[in-house]
């Protein structure tokens, strides 16, 4: 294979934006040869847009059965993603799904099963693992420039939404169109890269989920989560869509120092040796270890969403190992959904999480949720913006 053809699942928001990304040039090895969406406005544009270089379908299943793709890109609506991934890999197709991997762990836990059975090459859209600040940061702690991870700090509040916003579309910030709120729209990529860069996953969790705080909507739009770990390391992760100017500051402190991401700029505080080391020796009361102030330089910036499209192509055509594979969608949920579940027990949750108890809690609140999502035939009478869009 010379060229990886792709098709799109999906031309709403992210659906269009991969479409320009592809048809730019900017891919080497990639063409864009065809594209899909249900509703009639988006398939109308991309005719325009595109004339008769794309072909344009209907429905994934038609516009793959044509033959004209080896690969589709699924940037449907959060509850779509798992179905129409497995459906896919079925027919062979490789398979690059837009964040979130889904709603539930349960859900996507069955589509990794069926990439895996599939043998096919499977990505997700991680963009943010692209960006060379927390590819430097990851790269310090698993080197161990930092030490032993005792304590991580998120405060992520940089994602203001005005009732406006909400109002925007009958299935935003409902149950039964999105799944959640600030946690399953706004946060996948802050809580992928939570676990990715420090390479652990928490052992339990306690959060503080506020559903409609300060606005008219049924789900969460203000979080605070407290997260502990195996190895005696504790996490705070702090989010909220109506913090006006918002904040974005993440603080992993270990052994060996400290560092802080924030206002694109890396700040690493440096011990001379190791936190337990200095204190084992030392014998002055308030004496504390000698630290440098290192300001890490940028690497440049990030090729963002046409990262994850050349990487993936690479995987497919030379084997060039992924840079976020399909199946560690599923961590940044599992964070996600323990950190609901833990709200609506009003408790502490264990990880490895109970799956099965957060699908039926969630499926209570989808049942009486303001949405419900409409049959086939009247899918078309639904807002046009539905797919793909934050």
């Amino acid at each position: 294979m010379k060229q990886l053809r792709y098709g799109i699942i999906g031309i709403g928001n992210m659906g269009s934006g991969h479409a320009n990304i592809l048809t730019s040039g900017a891919i080497k090895g990639a063409v864009l040869t065809a594209v899909c969406d249900g509703f009639e406005s988006k398939r109308d544009w991309a005719r325009e847009k595109f004339g008769d270089k794309i072909a344009v379908f209907e429905n994934a299943e038609s516009m793959i059965d044509s033959g004209l793709i080896d690969a589709v890109v699924v940037a449907t609506p959060h509850y779509d993603h798992p179905t129409e991934a497995i459906e896919a890999f079925a027919k062979g197709m490789h398979v690059l799904i837009e964040k979130p991997a889904g709603v539930y762990a349960k859900q996507v836990r069955e589509m990794n099963e069926a990439a895996a059975a599939s043998g096919k090459t499977f990505g997700i859209v991680y963009n943010q693992r692209m960006n060379p600040l927390y590819q430097k940061l990851r790269e310090m702690i698993q080197s161990g420039e930092i030490g032993e991870v005792r304590r991580i700090n998120w405060i992520i509040t940089n994602w203001y939404r005005t009732q406006a916003y909400y109002d925007s579309g009958t299935w935003r910030a409902t149950w039964g169109g999105e799944g959640g709120g600030v946690l399953i729209n706004q946060c996948p990529h802050n809580l992928d890269l939570w676990q990715w860069t420090t390479g652990m996953m928490p052992i339990r969790m306690r959060a503080f989920c506020q559903f409609g705080k300060n606005r008219n909507i049924e789900v969460e739009n203000d979080v605070t989560a407290y997260a502990e770990y195996e190895n005696g390391a504790t996490a705070v992760f702090i989010t909220s869509t109506s913090d006006a100017p918002g904040t974005n500051r993440l603080e992993v402190s270990g052994s060996r120092g400290k560092i802080v991401i924030e206002n694109d700029k890396m700040t690493f505080w440096r011990l001379r040796e190791e936190e337990a080391a200095f204190n084992a020796r030392n014998t002055e009361p308030f004496a504390s270890p000698e630290c440098w102030k290192i300001d890490i330089p940028s690497s440049g910036p990030s090729p963002e969403h046409a990262g994850i499209l050349q990487n993936f192509t690479d995987a497919v055509l030379l084997g060039t190992p992924l840079v976020a594979p399909g199946e560690e969608g599923i961590k940044g949920l599992t964070l996600s959904n323990a950190m609901h579940l833990s709200t609506w027990l009003d408790g502490w949750v264990d990880l490895p999480l109970d799956e099965a108890l957060h699908e039926a809690e969630l499926n209570k609140r989808i049942a009486s949720s303001t949405y419900q999502k409409p049959s086939t035939a009247a899918a078309e009478t639904k807002p046009a913006d539905l797919t793909g869009t934050f």
